[in-house]
């Protein structure tokens, strides 16, 4: 399997450091956005297999990203990370072509076999 790239798109930068903590171990390549306009940048240049996406963030949020990204060429896999409590917005998302969610905090072994999983498949 050639290398797979996963954008993670978080305010938190606590969280981007983790998952890219997680995922240097795997044949992955990790991008990091810290908002909304910076992941459509990078998703236009990098092309990323699969991103992890925080709903709730500064600017632009998970959803109008989700929202813009329907227009563009992007096909890959989208999870959502979600606080408790923004499960209303979940139901969104998935009709926006998210796969699924996380619930923060998330078990992150978790998550990495989901994302793995997500990218062989």
């Amino acid at each position: 399997m050639s290398s797979k790239k996963v954008l993670v798109v978080d305010d938190q930068y606590g969280i981007r450091l983790l998952l890219k903590e997680v995922f240097s171990k795997e044949d992955v390549d990790i991008f990091q956005a810290a908002d909304g306009r910076q992941a459509l940048d990078i998703i236009d240049v990098s092309k990323p297999d699969l991103m992890l996406l925080d709903m709730k963030m500064p600017g632009m949020d998970g959803l109008e990203l989700l929202r813009r990204l329907r227009h563009t060429a992007f096909d890959g896999k989208v999870i959502m990370m979600t606080a408790y409590g923004e499960l209303d917005m979940v139901s969104e998302a998935i009709r926006l072509g998210a796969l699924m969610h996380f619930t923060k905090p998330f078990d992150i072994e978790e998550l990495r076999l989901e994302v793995m999983k997500q990218l062989v498949s």
